[in-house]
């Protein structure tokens, strides 16, 4: 077995552990949590909603409109008002009704640009008349069971609310009904209340570690945050497919630490504006237009309002050397039905040979041969192939987690996967449980994508030929 030599990757989680009884020599008030809020308040938002709902009339047996009244929480993480929040707050709003108020008390309508609705998370936008002040990023890293923690948020509709607690676990996963499940959470006993959706938990640095996006009914002070390096993930790619119009063709991961925050290169779509200009593997970016890069969704960031054709400075590190480069963007390919034409293609595939039906009871994917004209792209991202996912079981830890009907499996942990002797290497090995969960790396539509399998070892579903 060879070990994957893909995209390195980390998610895990973050905050720190500094008591309340330190505080501040000149001013024996100012404690570690109020620096914190000072630091961080003016970067939280507070989210006015409003939705039609729609109830029947017993008398003329009609429906009449009922407007509801909604509240959530964002955090700005632009200067020029770009704002995240969950998706369940802005969900089926009324567009005209969605209101920003500020921590100085000034209100903005805000416009919807973007959300990811498995991840629950969107992005919204107001016109401020002044630069405004981004939240100060942290990572999810180095999370500390025990550390304190602290949530801001309009709980209730009471703007600005600010709770404090601890770390209570790390990496939870949360089912709230068949729609909707959360995978590795940072789990709170930080009061978190309805309204605090979608606004961040911090660390005594005043640093976002999180998004606040539930609570257990019913339970006392269990509260729940999507870390903020996953939360950046989905950030990067809400605004890379659905809100910029130019295409740069960079494929790079993150590298997330106590005290480290890279984007480093990984490789470049063929011919696209990052090929020629001549980003190489390994290459750390710096600065892109004037910002300062610690990841992909500030890369991103740097690129809004960018018009194709206009040319850009970035600035890297390459072998431990400075260097400029130049990059002019282009129109963004035309995508459009890629899936679609995958998922035709997995149809027609019903007497294609099955790889290692004990991945279907495992793992919850069928897995083909990859045609050698599919491996052959697979080249320029340094794989020497990979597995075609035939089909997903429902309910499975595929499903899951994430992959999907089209992909390519090119790693399981440490091992790439290129024949169905590496799964089945993977699935005998003796030390299999210790592997859970286990890391996974798919190719979809030119990117490496990455993820972890949560499986249930002791209770294997019996293998069903479907």
């Amino acid at each position: 077995m060879n070990r994957l030599n893909a995209i390195r990757f980390g998610i895990c989680l973050t905050i720190t552990l500094v008591s309340c009884a330190h505080v501040s020599a000149d001013n024996p008030r100012e404690t570690p949590i109020v620096r914190a809020v000072k630091r961080a308040k003016a970067s939280v938002v507070n989210i006015h909603t409003e939705k039609t709902t729609y109830s029947a009339d017993s008398l003329f047996n009609s429906k009449k409109d009922r407007k509801v009244n909604g509240m959530g929480t964002g955090i700005i993480i632009d200067p020029r008002g770009y704002i995240v929040t969950n998706y369940h707050v802005v969900n089926g709003v009324n567009p005209k009704a969605l209101r920003v108020t500020l921590f100085d008390g000034s209100t903005y309508f805000a416009k919807k640009l973007a959300s990811d609705p498995r991840r629950d998370l969107a992005l919204i936008k107001i016109e401020s008349t002044k630069e405004l002040q981004v939240m100060p990023l942290g990572t999810s890293s180095d999370l500390m069971l025990g550390e304190t923690v602290i949530a801001v948020g309009n709980a209730y509709g009471y703007e600005h609310t600010v709770t404090c607690g601890i770390v209570s676990y790390l990496s939870r996963d949360v089912e709230v009904n068949e729609k909707q499940s959360y995978e590795n959470l940072i789990q709170t006993d930080a009061s978190i209340n309805p309204g605090n959706s979608g606004g961040p938990l911090l660390n005594l640095n005043g640093e976002v570690i999180g998004i606040n996006v539930a609570i257990r009914q019913g339970a006392q002070r269990i509260g729940f945050a999507i870390p903020i390096d996953s939360a950046r993930e989905v950030i990067a790619s809400l605004m890379n497919q659905k809100i910029t119009h130019t295409f740069h063709g960079v494929i790079a991961h993150d590298v997330k630490t106590a005290t480290i925050k890279q984007m480093i290169v990984d490789s470049n779509r063929a011919n696209s504006p990052a090929a020629l200009a001549g980003f190489q593997k390994g290459d750390i970016i710096l600065k892109a237009n004037n910002y300062q890069i610690h990841d992909r969704a500030d890369f991103e960031r740097s690129l809004l309002g960018v018009n194709e054709g206009d040319k850009l400075t970035i600035e890297i590190t390459r072998n431990s050397q400075k260097m400029s480069l130049l990059i002019s963007l282009s129109k963004k390919p035309d995508h459009l039905g890629t899936r679609t034409l995958a998922k035709q293609q997995v149809n027609k595939t019903r007497n294609i040979q099955v790889l290692d039906q004990s991945a279907w009871s495992t793992f919850g994917f069928k897995l083909t041969p990859l045609p050698a004209s599919e491996k052959a792209r697979l080249t320029g991202f340094q794989y020497r192939g990979g597995l075609k996912v035939l089909k997903i079981r429902n309910n499975s830890p595929a499903s899951k987690y994430g992959i999907q009907a089209g992909d390519i499996l090119v790693g399981l942990h440490i091992w790439e996967t290129t024949s169905g002797d590496d799964i089945s290497y993977i699935l005998k090995h003796p030390q299999l449980k210790s592997f859970n969960p286990m890391r996974f790396h798919v190719h979809r539509d030119g990117q490496t994508l990455f993820g972890h399998l949560r499986l249930n070892l002791n209770d294997r579903l019996a293998l069903r030929n479907e």
